[in-house]
């Protein structure tokens, strides 16, 4: 059934659901989404709404299906899912029954997918500053190999001046200290949780924003 077909009385135009769909491409959340599940289900604990050997139960159950995922990913472009939060949730519930309904209490998907995002970008952009080093160094590396290689320099596509092959790479190796500072910036704004949001104005269970935050890295 479809997350949204509650007041209609008949089923949506397949073309209708192939727009609305967006596991074909959100399914790269999976894993943040599992990730933020699991934070989740921990601050239900404080607030009463799971006790601590259901989330366990739940705790575990995620674990597993974090490993599934990053073995095999492509399943989840298999399902008919909405979404990759409706596709978490349903892996779940084949896991552990009718707990894993509890799982969404308090929450929005409003706060999924801010959370997702904020997740996945920061685990990108530390990827890419991984990336952007090595790339440094290899082009520090080859400077050092090349110094007394001579190359033209151009300007406005014109042959303009003689320089080092050396000098060129280390150009690209300030450019590209310019970009990690610029991905640094970006970590920092990234580094603010939405969770607990909800889809405008909070939730209604007193949960610690701040802690949670901390589950999530």
């Amino acid at each position: 059934m479809a997350l949204w077909g509650g007041r209609f009385t008949q089923a949506a135009d397949q073309r209708f659901k192939q727009f609305n769909d967006s596991l074909r491409f959100d399914y790269r959340l999976a894993e943040q989404d599992i990730v933020g599940s699991v934070a989740w289900s921990k601050a239900l604990v404080t607030v009463g709404v799971l006790t601590a050997e259901e989330q366990a139960q739940l705790e575990e159950a995620l674990n597993v299906l974090l490993e599934d995922v990053r073995a095999r990913p492509q399943q989840i472009l298999e399902s008919d899912a909405e979404d990759i939060h409706s596709w978490v949730e349903g892996k779940l519930i084949d896991k552990v029954g009718q707990l894993g309904k509890k799982l969404h209490t308090g929450r929005s998907r409003n706060d999924q997918v801010a959370t997702d995002l904020k997740l996945w970008c920061k685990d990108t952009v530390s990827e890419l500053l991984t990336a952007n080093r090595q790339l440094q160094s290899a082009l520090v590396e080859t400077a050092q190999n090349n110094q007394d290689a001579v190359m033209p320099g151009y300007t406005h596509l014109q042959r303009a001046q003689p320089v080092t092959f050396a000098h060129w790479c280390l150009a690209y190796v300030e450019m590209l200290a310019r970009d990690e500072s610029r991905l640094q910036d970006a970590l920092k704004r990234l580094d603010v949780s939405p969770l607990v949001c909800g889809a405008l104005a909070g939730t209604a269970y007193e949960i610690d924003r701040e802690q949670l935050a901390g589950w999530l890295g």
